[in-house]
């Protein structure tokens, strides 16, 4: 039961990583394209945790934390560089 529950979940981010991506190409501004960004970082940690959890491995979660500090920092980054304060 909670492997089907899961499976259905990955489809959901897949689904979502999808539309974040063509979002992101078709996007009208930069504040898509970044947000866009950011959903897709969130729907792969999503993943990656889901991947964890069906190769049976815990160390993957320390990717996916790493992967989301990364992604956290680089946003910020960005959004400081648009705003023209960095």
């Amino acid at each position: 039961m909670v492997n089907t529950i899961l499976i259905i979940a990955a489809v959901v981010i897949l689904l979502s990583m999808l539309l974040s991506l063509f979002r992101f190409l078709k996007g009208p501004s930069t504040f898509d394209r970044i947000i866009s960004f950011d959903v897709m970082t969130i729907s792969s940690i999503g993943l990656i945790a889901l991947i964890a959890w069906f190769a049976n491995r815990i160390i993957y979660l320390d990717i996916a934390i790493v992967y989301g500090l990364l992604s956290f920092l680089g946003v910020i980054i960005i959004a400081k560089f648009l705003e023209k304060s960095l």
